[in-house]
């Protein structure tokens, strides 16, 4: 990774995903990592700005990078998380959800109740 640009740690209700992105601005290159998976991967772009799109999580919650010239060669990337900047979205999201860490027995907890659906999650899996 050495290109390696923008890092953001989103929170989810199946857990925190890591999200770096690559940009190559005399190659071209784009590569997006979702919890050091490689998701997208593109050589060779000629234009430098535009916007990548892809799914993070379990519910496939749409994320998308924006890339902006702010000046010469400098860039500004923007994380969206279902269309809405990452600030606001965690703004929204601590709204309708509430989360809770729990140490029992050695073993870290993590609870998520989704508000408004009444779901629950433990650890990255959804509870009946």
């Amino acid at each position: 990774m050495t290109d390696l640009v923008a890092v953001w740690d989103v929170a989810l209700s199946d857990g925190v995903h890591k999200i770096e992105f690559e940009h190559g601005t005399t190659s071209g290159k784009r590569v997006v990592y979702v919890d050091g998976k490689e998701e997208i991967r593109k050589e060779w772009m000629f234009k430098l700005v535009g916007k990548e799109t892809f799914y993070v999580g379990a519910a496939k919650t749409k994320a998308t990078i924006n890339i902006d010239a702010i000046s010469g060669f400098a860039y500004e990337y923007t994380l969206e998380i279902n269309g809405k900047s990452l600030k606001k979205y965690m703004e929204d999201r601590s709204k309708t959800t509430n989360t809770w860490v729990l140490h029992m027995d050695g073993e870290n907890f993590r609870i998520v109740l989704e508000k408004d659906a009444m779901d629950v999650w433990c650890n990255g899996k959804k509870l009946e």
